[in-house]
């Protein structure tokens, strides 16, 4: 079975190196630097593999070393052709684990500065700094950081079932956990109660973390959990959801394998929520 995605980054990031700047420069330079080129959601491919283009100056994203004393960096360009969406490189499976995570990171990392080239402090342009892991603003000394959201993702039990949900934009008949942004002063485990809650209207009491994944659509951290529900009554948000049930343990393992009577199906085992459900199952 497939592993999660973007989980599996063999970098070592350096991060203490980043404010050197002769240090960077020499990264920058190295005869075998790797560069990602991104264009949104895309990335520069050439036949089955990235692009690794050449750069000439420090206004790439550093993204760390690998194995091999390689830098690599990320970049984003204005090309129109040979561009792939990272998604469907990923459900493909075309790319090994590890490449997947790099290009993720990079994916996120230029996705945040083409949207913050100006101060949110003032309004003036902003330079990157720290090898792409900073944005200062010369007027107002205002420093930026990329940031990550989390958000909490859960498989909900009770009575020997399992609750799961489906937006109206997914592929027909695919069930997933439900899922939502954490906000400001929340714990996880808050997190977790308040969206269950307020998508399906059902009280949950013990929660437990499972694992994590980053996601870089745009620059979240997933946060898994599996939850026990206090009752079974469904008072979905229509507005959030299409669809709210609940699923014996023999129908969820059928989902996952793609083998359900109904043609309904589970996430993918790249996403997260494919090995939450599984945990919800073992437990």
């Amino acid at each position: 079975m497939r592993r999660m995605a973007f989980s599996q980054s063999p970098l070592n990031r350096h991060a203490n190196d980043r404010t050197n700047a002769d240090h960077m420069t020499q990264k920058t330079h190295h005869p075998e630097r790797r560069v990602l080129k991104f264009v949104d959601d895309k990335i520069l491919m050439a036949g089955a593999e990235p692009d690794l283009a050449a750069i000439s100056n420090n206004s790439g994203v550093y993204l760390g070393d690998d194995h091999d004393a390689r830098p690599w960096f990320a970049i984003s360009v204005t090309e129109r052709e040979n561009l792939r969406p990272i998604r469907d490189i990923m459900r493909n499976g075309e790319l090994p684990p590890d490449l997947l995570s790099i290009i993720a990171q990079g994916r996120s990392l230029t996705h945040w500065h083409a949207r913050h080239g100006f101060c949110a402090n003032c309004g003036s342009k902003t330079e990157m700094a720290d090898a792409g892991y900073r944005r200062h603003c010369a007027s107002c000394k205002a420093d930026h950081f990329p940031r990550t959201d989390p958000v909490v993702i859960m498989a909900v039990r009770h009575a020997g079932k399992i609750l799961l949900a489906r937006q109206k934009s997914w592929d027909p008949g695919m069930f997933s956990a439900v899922a939502g942004f954490m906000e400001p002063g929340e714990t996880i485990e808050q997190a977790v109660a308040r969206e269950v809650l307020e998508e399906t209207g059902i009280e949950v009491s013990k929660v437990t973390y499972i694992a994590s994944q980053p996601w870089p659509f745009a620059s979240s951290l997933m946060i898994g959990a599996v939850a026990e529900a206090k009752d079974s009554k469904i008072t979905m948000d229509e507005v959030e959801l299409e669809q709210a049930r609940w699923f014996s343990f023999a129908e969820v393992r059928q989902m996952l394998v793609r083998q359900h009577p109904e043609g309904l199906t589970a996430s993918h085992p790249y996403a997260i929520a494919h090995h939450v459900i599984e945990a919800a199952l073992a437990i």
